[in-house]
């Protein structure tokens, strides 16, 4: 067996693991039969200990062959000849991909086997497997996608999966809320990357990777566009990167993601799917470089979310909350990272901060009990000495900041104001001008069923 022929083998088993592990579950759910827990269990073990044995396998054979990239190549499963497009399936392994695939098998297994005990004999058992089972497999596309359609396939099925779980504990009115507004802040994204990759098709005919951003491994590419594409595709990415990551002005929704259980938090808003917009500017970088505008904002749009990060952390009431602006300080900088041309620190800056924030989510709910044990032991409450900044900022911008924090920027209200409701209106509006039209087309008044109109709603409630 030739090495081209065993990187192919071990490159489909990384992918094919989570797929086999999805079908599973969403098969015998689909039929009436669901598994039971020791079952669950055991799969998921499997499916997780089999894709990273494979994808260190992969790294170990990239190391004695130095290969530094390597393409699986699964063919064109969509042809539209008239319109010069085709759905190209490919995975490459890079020196960006391979990490990162896997930390997400690692991080994925040990809040598997978290999540076994956590949520023992619970009714959603089954139900919070299966849509990790998704979640694993969107990482590890999106992470191996050789193509911007790859890509954007496994970026929807991690979106889905986090909308799924946030609106876990779906008996209650906030988490489905919440996983609504999540879900359409996703939508923001998702558009944005669309349009971002109907343009590269545009221009190169073709979504591979190595078309696009130059020939050579990662992160040796360099991209042969004019500055004004760069900018405007760049920009694309950028807000579909912003929407994935929660920076301003989409960190609204990362407080609400923390309804869903603790692993959910833990491995979706902690250590994988929040840095998923880092990655994605990882793998365009050689399009950052071509304009120096973009890499500029790339700059400014970290180092903003990291300060607001920063500030919202330090005023929550709850673990879970200030864990979640805590690591959007940290994204904040990996970006920032990222637009100063830094390549290889930002992805041991992402490597470091998921398994640290993913022991701190995991140890949240037992760390108030540990809080009270220690003032236990020493007879009193702690208390917090304000730092060398604080005794500086006037007691009036202290009260400032606060508020600002307290309402976490004030983001929801903005986005609510200026978006949500023109959105709404707009379409009330529409749905206004088909009735009038329809009435004059067939002589006669709307349905009655058309004719009961929807009660006024909150942008939250449409969300």
């Amino acid at each position: 067996m030739t090495i081209e022929r065993v990187f192919y083998v071990l490159g489909l088993i990384v992918v094919a693991s989570p797929a086999v592990l999805l079908a599973a579950l969403g098969v015998t759910s689909l039929s009436g039969r669901p598994l039971g827990e020791r079952t669950i269990s055991r799969l998921t073990q499997v499916s997780v200990i089999a894709g990273l044995m494979a994808a260190l396998g992969v790294l170990g054979l990239m190391l004695a062959f130095d290969q530094r990239s390597v393409p699986i190549e699964l063919g064109n499963w969509v042809v539209i000849p008239e319109q010069h497009f085709h759905f190209h399936l490919k995975f490459v392994f890079d020196r960006l991909s391979v990490p990162f695939v896997i930390l997400s098998y690692v991080l994925c297994g040990t809040i598997g086997a978290f999540t076994s005990r956590y949520l023992h004999r619970e009714p959603g058992y089954g139900r919070f497997f299966l849509f990790y089972a998704l979640f694993l497999l969107g990482m590890v596309v999106a992470t191996l996608a050789g193509t911007i359609e790859t890509m954007f396939f496994g970026w929807e099925l991690v979106g889905l999966s986090s909308a799924l779980l946030v609106a876990y504990f779906h008996e209650r009115p906030n988490p489905v809320r919440n996983g609504q507004r999540v879900w359409s802040v996703y939508r923001i994204a998702d558009a944005a990357f669309l349009i971002a990759a109907i343009s590269l098709h545009h221009l190169y005919g073709a979504g591979e990777f190595d078309a696009l951003m130059g020939v050579g491994p990662w992160p040796e590419g360099h991209v042969e566009i004019p500055v004004s594409t760069a900018l405007v595709v760049g920009l694309l990415l950028l807000i579909a990167a912003a929407g994935k990551s929660a920076l301003i002005p989409f960190s609204g929704w990362l407080p609400r993601a923390m309804e869903g259980p603790t692993p959910s938090s833990a491995v979706f808003y902690g250590s994988l799917s929040v840095h998923l917009g880092a990655y994605l500017l990882l793998r365009v970088s050689p399009l950052l470089e071509a304009s120096l505008v973009l890499s500029v904002a790339v700059v400014v749009l970290g180092l903003t979310s990291a300060a607001f990060g920063a500030l919202a952390a330090r005023v929550q009431t709850d673990i879970k909350s200030a864990l979640a602006f805590a690591s959007l300080t940290q994204v904040g900088i990996i970006v920032a990272e990222i637009g100063c041309g830094l390549r290889y620190i930002p992805l041991i800056h992402i490597i470091g901060h998921a398994c640290l924030r993913t022991l701190q989510l995991l140890r949240a709910p037992s760390l108030l009990h540990d809080y009270h044990s220690l003032e236990n032991a020493i007879g009193e409450h702690l208390t917090h000495t304000p730092s060398f900044w604080e005794r500086r900022i006037p007691e009036r911008g202290r009260v400032w900041l606060y508020r600002v924090s307290m309402e976490r920027g004030f983001l929801d209200a903005v986005l609510d104001a200026y978006i949500v409701r023109p959105f709404v209106a707009f379409f009330r509006w529409s749905d206004r001008m088909e009735r009038r039209w329809t009435d004059v087309l067939s002589g006669s008044e709307s349905r009655e069923s058309d004719q009961v109109h929807s009660p006024s709603i909150s942008p939250e409630e449409f969300l």
